[in-house]
């Protein structure tokens, strides 16, 4: 598929870098947008502006700088922004699902970045996007994106780490290494992902035509290459036997609880690098901390926060 600059299909320009501390919070008023990866970006509501309009719903506002990076939401409501957010108008006429793909196909560039360090003021507008949509992806149903949905602002779902316990690894998994083939010995071309110790998409590098070996509903973890990355498989697979190593649970998983535990394995990655490889006994050895109750982890509390967060509908 042709790339283009994101400038060709987007007008684009600063949104009105308005600093929430001086506004005047009002419940219903005008949705505020800032830089978080929660709520499509909103923060606040506010009391409207005198002589300066909000911007209209169904923009998109992408955030330049700071911890999310490029988090990139479909505005459902009238807003204003905060700092270091743009604001992108289409220059045709657009679905809400074209809207969408091109939210993900920008946040997909943020390893570009990094927070205070290379930012994206300067270099979004340039930003290499597809110049149409996938085939089918018009099909996809986004019926629960709008904010008013959002159970994150109804429940009040909230990570209270101060109550978790721990729990080693081994108890909840069985680890064990990839008995697959290598990827020279594999037919490259068909419908089968292969996992390696990639630190991107999901750690699928190609496709084979050969038979999954690996049941869908486990996660792997990269011993050594990008070490400490974890990914949930949401499909069979098949892994390199070199540096995969395979996470069954040993308990009903669910893709909610999956990404959630994926995530809290994630932080132990700076305990390993490629001197102190994270094979089978270490990762045996690990301890993770998670929401419990009484005294097992709470699964059902890990699989209700991830369906409050944005684009959970879509798993």
């Amino acid at each position: 598929m042709k790339l283009v600059t994101l400038n060709t299909i987007f007008e684009i320009e600063y949104g009105n870098q308005f600093d929430l501390n001086k506004m005047e919070l009002k419940k219903g008023g005008v949705n505020f947008v800032s830089r978080s990866s929660r709520s499509l970006g909103v923060v606040a509501q506010v009391k409207e502006m005198p002589g300066i309009e909000p911007y209209p719903a169904g923009l998109i506002t992408v955030t330049l700088g700071g911890t999310y990076l490029l988090s990139s939401y479909v505005q459902q409501k009238k807003f204003y922004t905060a700092q270091n957010i743009k604001v992108l108008t289409p220059k045709r006429k657009m679905s809400f699902a074209e809207k969408l793909y091109y939210c993900l196909a920008i946040s997909k560039n943020r390893f570009r970045y990094t927070s205070h360090g290379r930012e994206a003021n300067i270099t979004l507008d340039s930003l290499l996007v597809p110049e149409g949509i996938p085939s089918g992806w018009e099909k996809i149903s986004f019926d629960d994106y709008d904010i008013e949905k959002e159970p994150l602002l109804k429940a009040g779902v909230e990570l209270n780490t101060s109550k978790w316990l721990y729990f080693n690894l081994d108890r909840l998994f069985e680890v064990s290494a990839s008995k697959d083939e290598l990827i020279d010995d594999l037919t490259i071309g068909g419908k089968t992902p292969y996992v390696t110790s990639s630190d991107t998409d999901n750690g699928v590098t190609t496709f084979v035509k050969e038979a999954a070996t690996n049941p869908a509903g486990t996660i792997t973890a990269n011993r050594g290459g990008s070490v400490g990355f974890f990914y949930y498989q949401p499909i069979p697979y098949k892994a390199t036997p070199v540096d995969v190593r395979i996470l069954t649970p040993k308990f009903r998983m669910s893709v909610y609880i999956g990404l959630f535990l994926k995530t809290i394995l994630q932080l132990e990655k700076y305990r390993f690098n490629y001197s102190r490889k994270m094979g089978t006994k270490r990762l045996n050895e690990v301890k993770i901390k998670l929401p419990s109750k009484n005294s097992e982890p709470d699964w059902s509390f890990m699989e209700t926060y991830i369906k409050s967060l944005p684009y959970s509908s879509n798993l």
